[in-house]
């Protein structure tokens, strides 16, 4: 064989390439996600040994930590609440293939509308205050979902675009109340309202933490999602629309019917989720009520492969970035960004682990 065909050949030897699966084993779709999670920890032990600090330290002080008592791990349910919540109203629509990227922005209307019942009854509400705040968060988390999806089925507009784009403006339009009328009159100038009275606060499960009652929202919430996917006509026509359209729709399943129903669904959730901060852990209305839920949800939805309980696992996982973010700030005196580093670089190694559900690795 002459060189240059031989070294030709040799080249070829060590490439790489993918090719499309006619099947993905079923192990491999629930294995993929602790490869992404593995990656993350390694990329994050190199991060903080580039931040000068050491990798185990730091990843003890990260993960470990935290949750060593009693009282983190009820702080991790306070930051799993409103992750899990949301993200199961977003993954019925992610099967379908109907990106709502907008629940910040239906999680601070949900809790403006809440917040709105909370001060319109303040110092007068009774037993009925949280259930009408509940239906308000669940109203306003709705009606602010329908608007991308009236322009999604009137005028084609991406969802993608006009649900993220509302966010700003929910967020801007929190601002001015807190600023303006719903402003604390002896809140000493601060831009926040009046704090809400004991009616319109959800009760702790255990006395002295901040873990309350939207625990067992969530659990209801999961239990229905997966017997909406598994034991009805709903769950098979969103799964249907996501996998096939064109059958879908031969089948006579409507896709702007589709559009709505996820939409509203994954709004309803997020504002359900708004109303849960403002009467739980924050107790009034201020600038931010979220810091960053809507969002973070996303990576839970995909981390916890669609699957109601596993996005409760993973919102578990994700609330760890928050809480953990919190405690390396005080122990290790960095940055809270580096939480938001973690959420990304979790994102980015589950995306690109899914490709080894449609393509496998060869060499040559």
């Amino acid at each position: 064989m002459p060189p240059e065909a031989a070294a030709r050949t040799a080249k070829r030897g060590f490439s790489l390439r993918l090719e499309a699966r006619t099947e993905t084993p079923r192990w491999l779709v629930y294995t993929t996600p602790l490869l992404a999670l593995a990656l993350t920890v390694l990329s994050g032990a190199g991060l903080f040994a580039l931040l000068g600090v050491d990798p185990l330290t730091a990843l003890y002080g990260f993960f470990i930590d935290p949750i060593s008592d009693l009282y983190g791990w009820t702080e991790l349910g306070v930051k799993a609440i409103p992750l899990a919540l949301i993200a199961l109203g977003l993954s019925l629509g992610f099967r379908a293939n109907v990106w709502n990227i907008g629940a910040e922005g239906q999680l601070t209307v949900g809790a403006m509308c809440a917040g709105g019942v909370a001060l319109a009854f303040w110092n007068s509400g009774g037993w009925w205050s949280l259930p009408l705040m509940a239906l308000a968060g669940l109203g306003g988390g709705i009606a602010y979902a329908a608007i991308p999806a009236f322009l999604r089925t009137r005028f084609n507009a991406n969802e993608i675009l006009t649900s993220l784009m509302l966010t700003y403006v929910a967020q801007l339009f929190l601002g001015y109340l807190v600023t303006g009328p719903w402003r604390d009159p002896d809140g000493f100038n601060f831009p926040q309202s009046r704090p809400f009275d004991a009616d319109a606060l959800m009760p702790p499960i255990l006395e002295g933490f901040r873990l309350h009652w939207g625990l067992l929202v969530v659990i209801v919430a999961a239990v229905a999602a997966q017997a909406v996917l598994t034991r009805s006509l709903l769950g098979y026509t969103l799964t249907a629309s996501g996998l096939a359209p064109a059958a879908a729709r031969f089948a006579g399943f409507s896709a702007p019917k589709v559009v709505w129903t996820c939409l509203l669904m994954g709004g309803g959730c997020a504002g359900l989720a708004g109303m849960l901060e403002v009467a739980g852990p924050i107790g009034q209305l201020m600038p931010s009520v979220s810091p960053g839920y809507g969002f973070t949800a996303i990576i839970v939805a995909f981390l916890g492969r669609l699957n109601p309980f596993g996005i409760c696992a993973a919102a578990l996982l994700l609330a760890l970035s928050y809480i953990g973010s919190e405690a390396a700030q005080v122990t290790l005196k960095l940055s809270a960004s580096v939480g938001t580093v973690f959420q990304g670089l979790l994102l980015f190694f589950v995306l690109a682990c899914d490709v080894l559900l449609a393509y496998r690795v060869r060499r040559g």
